[in-house]
C-alpha cells in the first residue's frame, strides 16, 4: 500500500533571515534515511553558511532566483531551471533577487545536520 504524507514538518533554517523549510520526506517527517524532499521559500537577501555536504542535492526552482556559489564562481538558477550539487563540493545558497526564491530540494541520502558539514561561523 502506498504511504500518504499528510503534511510536512516545518524545520528551522540557518541563515541571515528567516527561511521556510517544509520537509515532506526525510529524517524528520518520514524517518527515511535514503532521501529527503523539502519545499523551500527564501526571502530576498537571504544567505546561509557555506557547506560541503556528503549528499547529492537536486534543486528545482519554482519562483525567483536561487544563487549557488561554488569555489570559482556562482550560478543563478531561475524559475524552471534545476541544479545538482555533488557530494564533497563546497556550495553556498542565497537569494539575491528582490522576490527571493521558492524551490524544491531533494537530497540523496537524506539531509541531516551531521552530513551537511556547514562552515564554522
Amino acid at each position: 500500500m502506498p504511504t500518504l504524507i499528510g503534511s510536512p514538518t516545518r524545520i528551522e533554517a540557518p541563515g541571515n533571515k528567516p527561511k521556510i523549510i517544509d520537509e515532506y520526506v526525510g529524517l524528520v517527517n518520514a524517518r527515511m534515511e535514503g532521501i529527503s524532499i523539502a519545499h523551500m521559500r527564501s526571502p530576498a537577501g537571504w544567505t546561509e553558511p557555506g557547506q560541503t555536504p556528503q549528499f547529492e542535492e537536486y534543486t528545482l526552482v519554482l519562483k525567483g532566483t536561487l544563487r549557488v556559489t561554488y569555489r570559482g564562481g556562482h550560478l543563478d538558477i531561475q524559475a524552471g531551471q534545476a541544479v545538482i550539487a555533488h557530494p564533497g563540493e563546497w556550495v553556498q545558497y542565497s537569494t539575491p533577487g528582490e522576490e527571493g526564491a521558492e524551490y524544491v530540494a531533494v537530497c540523496v541520502p537524506a539531509f541531516s545536520p551531521l552530513n551537511v558539514q556547514r562552515d564554522e561561523e
